[in-house]
């Protein structure tokens, strides 16, 4: 009837039952937050293509008012600006018009998923692998959240042992008879400082990499699923209008209507695939990359925390050096241990 509407086997139709579920699939509460982003979408008011002569007429001017009279000499003629403002103000009225007739749809659609009186299409496997990065990148994000604050508490550590290092040597030089304690307990916090300083460069490193695969890579694959989700409301939505008219009567009125219809769904359809195609390539080349980049940053966090603990200043600076970083020297404007926010 609407000439194999799903396509392929790997999406189906699910039926939503009276109380609001797809089969199996979680409910949530975000009726509110999806309305919102049926609706965000508005038309772009700003590119149109005016055809010289004006929206949907030729080039010979206005249509004439007042019907067979003559105009009177105080008239006066319509310019081109004036024939060029009502083309923009006529395909304006088109888009706004267009972009009406899809947001009740859409919102119709989702209404009905939601409260039961409604099917949409499904497929089982992407939207497993899509919540899946949803729920990866939240815990991507406390990690990183974790790691921040390990920068912030390093740092205070470091601030602290600087400025007891010093005080410790100049109690050396006013204290003759603790002058070697001082001074040998003022050469240990300076050491600490200088290993604190390259671990803190390290786990800057670290932050910061996680940084651009969570609020970067993943936030772009996130942002095709939106498109890819709204481009699935979309179909559904002509989907169901398309069926809804195959079902009633067959006249030279609905025949036409039909047509059109048909028309529109295939295009959702096709851009429903492709959509669907992208997320999962996406997905794909997001998970390697993921494996990729913390297979390296696990190793170099170990590696510098493990070196720090025991002391081993070498290995410190061999692992730095591993991965490729570099501390901004003494006298920089901003300290080797601060990340840059």
């Amino acid at each position: 009837m609407t000439d194999g509407i799903l396509g392929k086997a790997a999406t189906m139709e699910i039926p939503i039952h009276g109380n609001g579920e797809a089969g199996q699939l979680p409910e949530d509460d975000g009726l509110e937050q999806d309305l919102q982003q049926v609706m965000v979408s508005g038309p772009n008011l700003n590119e149109t293509s005016v055809v010289s002569g004006g929206y949907g007429g030729s080039g010979d001017g206005l249509i004439p008012t007042g019907s067979g009279r003559h105009p009177s000499h105080s008239a006066t003629p319509a310019s081109p600006g004036d024939e060029v403002a009502r083309g923009i103000a006529g395909e304006k009225f088109d888009i706004v018009k267009k972009w009406g007739i899809n947001t009740y749809k859409c919102t119709k659609q989702l209404l009905s998923e939601r409260f039961g009186r409604g099917s949409r299409t499904v497929d089982l496997e992407l939207e497993l692998q899509i919540e899946l990065l949803r729920e990866t990148k939240r815990k991507y994000e406390s990690v990183l959240q974790l790691g921040r604050a390990l920068t912030a508490h390093l740092y205070s550590l470091l601030q602290t042992q600087h400025a007891l290092g010093d005080a410790f040597a100049d109690l050396s030089q006013k204290s003759p008879e603790l002058q070697e304690e001082f001074g040998y307990n003022a050469e240990t916090q300076k050491l600490l400082c200088k290993n604190g300083e390259t671990l803190l460069g390290a786990v800057n490193f670290f932050v910061s990499s996680i940084n651009t695969l969570v609020t970067k890579t993943m936030e772009d694959t996130l942002m095709t699923v939106k498109q890819y989700e709204a481009a699935r409301l979309e179909y559904d939505a002509y989907r169901t209008d398309l069926e809804e008219l195959s079902l009633g009567p067959r006249d030279a009125g609905t025949r036409g209507r039909l047509e059109s219809a048909q028309a529109t769904f295939q295009a959702h359809r096709d851009k429903y695939e492709k959509l669907r195609g992208d997320v999962a390539i996406k997905l794909k080349f997001l998970e390697e990359n993921k494996i990729k980049v913390m297979h390296k940053q696990l190793l170099l966090f170990h590696n510098a925390v493990s070196a720090y603990f025991a002391g081993n200043q070498k290995q410190l600076e061999q692992t730095l050096q591993q991965f490729n970083i570099k501390l901004r020297p003494p006298g920089a404007e901003k300290p080797s241990w601060l990340e840059e926010q």
